[in-house]
């Protein structure tokens, strides 16, 4: 059993830290990702913080990194530097800067959708763009924002079953689950 669960926790990982890219068949867009002496792909890592892996057979370019928002970020980046063939250094930087506030405006914005779905008012502005962030991870193959909502919700049935307070119970439902959304960036579990 102990090969078994190997060999599924090595598939389970990678699904969990890469993302792939298809490059266009014949394109010189390798090339240009690479940059003059590596000066491209060198500025992509260091603005997403994702390495950026290149397939010499294949026609395809992978992001490899624990942190999903940013490797969310890094492939956003990708997509638009391809899209558009303009990859240069100073260019990373500034779509990786844009990128980047664009989605911490998502992440804030799914988070105050959740809370206000589950009715739940008060939460700190660093704790709304955390539980934005639990979009973006997976634990056990589940998404952690809807696994955190489901939480919710049925520990607020419970507590109503109980008589309880339900709305507390609901929001401790809620965050049960929201050091996973930083658990890449500390020491530690969540």
């Amino acid at each position: 059993t102990a090969l078994a669960v190997e060999r599924c926790a090595s598939d389970f990982s990678a699904e969990r830290t890469i993302s792939f890219f298809d490059l266009p068949e014949g394109s010189d867009l390798k090339g240009r990702i690479i940059g003059q002496e590596g000066k491209n792909i060198r500025a992509f890592e260091q603005a997403t913080g994702i390495q950026l892996l290149i397939d010499e057979e294949a026609n395809s370019v992978t992001l490899s990194g624990f942190n999903p928002v940013h490797r969310e970020i890094a492939r956003r980046v990708l997509e638009q530097l391809l899209k558009n063939g303009n990859i240069h250094p100073r260019r990373i930087e500034e779509l990786s800067r844009r990128v980047r506030r664009r989605l911490d405006d998502e992440l804030r914005k799914a988070g105050n959708e959740t809370l206000k779905e589950l009715g739940i008012k008060g939460v700190h502005p660093e704790m709304v763009k955390l539980l934005g962030r639990l979009k973006f991870r997976t634990s056990y193959g589940q998404n952690g924002l809807l696994h955190s909502k489901e939480v919710a919700y049925l520990t607020g049935m419970l507590a109503a079953e109980l008589r309880l307070d339900e709305k507390l119970a609901r929001r401790a439902g809620l965050f049960h689950d929201i050091g996973k959304a930083i658990d890449y960036e500390r020491e530690g579990t969540h």
